[in-house]
């Protein structure tokens, strides 16, 4: 996975502006922000790889990992049944329908524009595959849990299409903006949203307080930000809490996050990420046991 940085300096594009409009300029440049890297991702069949832990991660945290995934129609594509601790997973299901089965107990079939949260904790297993011969198309993107909650009891949420918040062209994932909240049960300090734009519209977007983290993903279309175009790629701005300005030149879809940085280093295993070495060792001993329980069920092989 290759990354471009750039060096443009948010005062660069003002500086041809007149004395007389000062104010203005100052003001412009405090709502700047630049594009520090960029990538296009790692295809490996219907999933993009956008970031990882061992890569991107380490400069987006909490966000650790996104995945875009377009499954074509009559594939055979699954996600097996797999395990996780230390993170919160959150899948966007923007086409098509993917049966779930997790170790919390939850199961069923997620629709086009519903949302899974699930706070993996100490220690969950989970799968999903295509429901039916259609088109499937969506995010999967994992957030590093709190110390406090990174071994905590797992739980699961899947949130129909009609219980997500929309102000705007954007609809609310995790978090909160433009004072509507997502029901799904996130840690505090994390923003994800889902937008649209039509062809020639723009939308701004302030982060809340705090939010020094921010990025974009574009998959559909095309967006000029930060003085440059975003087609299918993902971009990382520079640490601040000033706004983002973005204008679309055609039909355009894409996510995007802002958060409070998290303060610890990443301590990576497998499927998990903690805060510790040892916080490591308790969720990756409890991903055996369940492995184990599921195995003796037939559930694994």
């Amino acid at each position: 996975m290759s990354y471009l940085t750039t060096a443009t300096s948010p005062s660069d594009q003002y500086a041809d502006t007149s004395v007389e409009n000062g104010e203005e300029r100052a003001e412009a440049v405090r709502s700047t922000r630049t594009i520090v890297a960029r990538t296009a991702g790692r295809q490996h069949g219907p999933v993009n790889r956008l970031f990882s832990p061992g890569d991107l991660g380490g400069l987006l945290k909490p966000f650790v990992f996104l995945d875009y995934f377009d499954v074509p129609a009559h594939s055979n594509t699954r996600f097996s049944m797999h395990p996780h601790s230390g993170i919160a997973t959150t899948t966007i299901l923007l086409d098509g329908e993917v049966r779930y089965e997790d170790t919390t107990g939850a199961a069923g079939v997620m629709s086009a524009g519903s949302v899974e949260w699930m706070n993996a904790g100490g220690g969950v297993w989970h799968d999903g595959y295509p429901e039916g011969r259609t088109p499937v198309r969506g995010y999967q993107l994992w957030t590093a849990l709190p110390a406090a909650l990174e071994l905590d009891q797992p739980n699961s949420q899947y949130l129909s299409a009609r219980e997500i918040p929309s102000s705007g062209p954007a609809r609310v994932i995790l978090g909160e903006y433009e004072n509507l909240r997502s029901p799904a049960l996130a840690p505090y300090g994390i923003n994800y949203l889902h937008v649209q734009l039509k062809a020639g519209e723009e939308w701004r977007y302030a982060p809340p307080a705090g939010h020094a983290v921010a990025w974009l993903c574009v998959q559909r279309g095309t967006l000029h930000v930060a003085d440059q175009k975003v087609r299918a790629e993902l971009v990382v701005f520079d640490e601040s809490e000033n706004a983002l300005t973005l204008y679309a030149d055609e039909d355009t879809e894409f996510v995007l996050g802002s958060a409070i940085a998290h303060p610890h280093d990443l301590v990576l295993g497998y499927y998990s990420v903690h805060t510790s070495e040892d916080a490591l060792r308790r969720g990756e001993q409890k991903i055996v046991e369940i492995g184990e329980q599921l195995r003796r069920v037939g559930r694994l092989r």
